[in-house]
């Protein structure tokens, strides 16, 4: 194991996220990483409770002389996103990952990183275990599940935290301040089918769409890339269409807040229409990469001789179901009139799975606009409505109204001038930060959301760039110390 990273600065941020790293933490399995912070909190000393729905708050008392300070509540959240290439083997319910310092960032070999929130819980550690920094009352609130559900943040309880201050360390651009983001919500959409045996002499292949960049499905959905969901569909309508193609499974993407980097579908063509089948593949692999030549260099699109399957799909449902996939919205709705760059509404067609009678899709509907989210959600329901499909759309999270008058906001946009010489942007991301959900339960609070930069999360490619943790950790110390009095 690679413990290069224990080298680097700030050494007490990173000695925490190092041990994150040799923690399985999935999204929804998370009991390790749960008991290694209680126990982190319990053996300082520190007062450490575990809610009912998985989050743990320690709770530190203000340093000499700053006891009349506003209390701070430092937040990230314990999960992160388990993705690793198809050619590496790895198990995130039991390996820990492999980092690798990578000139000016620090990588994983193969898979997710977990900076995306690690650098954010290890930041609060850091500050928990701290002799030196100065503080008024800190509470720590590491919150469970918030990748695939935000259950920690919408099963917190009102009264249990008693700060005034909220500084959310999930945002991934150092020198850029977050005062608001986007609301979202997950919709299911179910196709069921009667499986068909095959008449006739076919010839089985499995379709595979590998290569593609994936990556977050806010951060990184204005940057064009290709949706292997997409992708295959083209593939399989244009096989259905002109060659008698017939399907038996698809597996494509596989979390809601990813952009899918891979689709692989197990298919059955006449034997007779087999070669005109892979030369148009051919032709049609050389215009899609054509497309995406610039965002998606390492597509990659083959045909690989395989079994014929038994059943497949019965066709009148499956002509329904390729028509909605064409159909369906992906990617940006809409930018912002209020932010420039900011994507204000989108969808990603996450994940699209077929097999034994059943097709499961689900998207990921975004947008700082709530009624934007619901004209998308009416959309998207629509097009399956027309389709015969079920739809069905839940956890629904809010927004973050940006409120640009907010206190921490001004406190902080000084201390970075004065420290670093300029002022930091002022921003809203179009991704799920727990603040909205926070805001709702503790409505006093101020709040406020900053990190180092971190690029392409949720996608094996993540990586933090190494001088912007120890500006955001200084940083961090910096604005605890200059905390007004309540």
């Amino acid at each position: 194991m690679n413990n290069e990273i224990l080298q680097l600065e700030p050494q007490e941020l990173w000695k925490n996220f190092y041990s994150l790293t040799q923690i399985p933490r999935p999204s929804k399995m998370e009991d390790q990483i749960r008991e290694f912070i209680y126990n982190f909190g319990k053996n300082l000393g520190l007062e450490t409770i575990q809610d009912e729905v998985g989050n743990v708050i320690i709770r530190k008392p203000a340093t000499p002389g700053m006891e009349n300070r506003k209390g701070v509540v430092l937040q990230g959240h314990l999960d992160m996103v388990p993705q690793k290439n198809s050619d590496k083997v790895h198990d995130f319910e039991k390996d820990p990952i492999e980092t690798i310092v990578d000139g000016e960032w620090v990588r994983a070999n193969g898979t997710t990183l977990g900076s995306d929130n690690g650098m954010g819980v290890a930041a609060a550690m850091a500050v928990l275990e701290s002799t030196v920094i100065q503080h008024g009352p800190i509470e720590a609130l590491f919150t469970a599940d918030e990748e695939t559900g935000m259950t920690g943040a919408n099963g917190l309880k009102p009264g249990i935290l008693k700060g005034d201050i909220l500084i959310n360390m999930d945002s991934e651009d150092e020198g850029e301040l977050y005062i608001g983001c986007a609301g979202g919500t997950n919709g299911n959409i179910t196709f069921t089918y009667d499986e068909e045996s095959l008449t006739g002499d076919f010839k089985g292949y499995k379709l595979n769409v590998t290569g593609l960049k994936g990556g977050h499905s806010g951060l990184d959905i204005p940057l064009g890339r290709g949706n292997a969901n997409k992708i295959m569909n083209r593939i399989l309508f244009h096989g259905f269409k002109k060659h008698g193609l017939q399907v038996a499974a698809i597996d494509g993407g596989s979390l809601r807040n990813a952009i899918p980097r891979e689709s692989f579908a197990h298919v059955a063509i006449p034997a007779g229409n087999v070669k005109d089948f892979l030369e148009c593949l051919d032709k049609l692999t050389g215009k899609i990469k054509s497309e995406l030549s610039f965002v998606e260099p390492t597509l990659k699109i083959e045909a690989v001789a395989t079994d014929v399957p038994g059943k497949i799909i019965a066709p009148a449902v499956l002509i329904k179901f390729m028509n909605a996939i064409y159909a369906c919205p992906n990617g940006v709705m809409r930018m912002s009139n209020e932010m420039e760059g900011l994507v204000e509404t989108s969808n990603n067609l996450a994940i699209v799975k077929a097999e034994k009678g059943t097709i499961k899709i689900m998207n990921l509907l975004r947008s700082s606009v709530d009624t934007a989210k619901d004209e998308l959600q009416q959309m998207i329901q629509s097009v399956f409505d027309l389709a015969g499909a079920v739809s069905v759309f839940d956890g629904s999270y809010p927004g973050w109204k940006p409120d640009p008058d907010s206190p921490i906001l001004k406190i902080m946009q000084d201390v970075y001038h004065r420290k670093y010489g300029n002022i930091p942007e002022i921003k809203a991301i179009h991704a799920g930060l727990e603040c909205g959900i926070l805001g709702g339960a503790y409505p006093n609070w101020d709040m406020i959301s900053f990190g180092p930069t971190i690029r392409f999360p949720h996608s094996p490619d993540e990586k933090v760039n190494i001088a912007t943790v120890k500006k955001f950790f200084d940083f961090l110390v910096e604005t605890l110390k200059n905390i007004p009095v309540k």
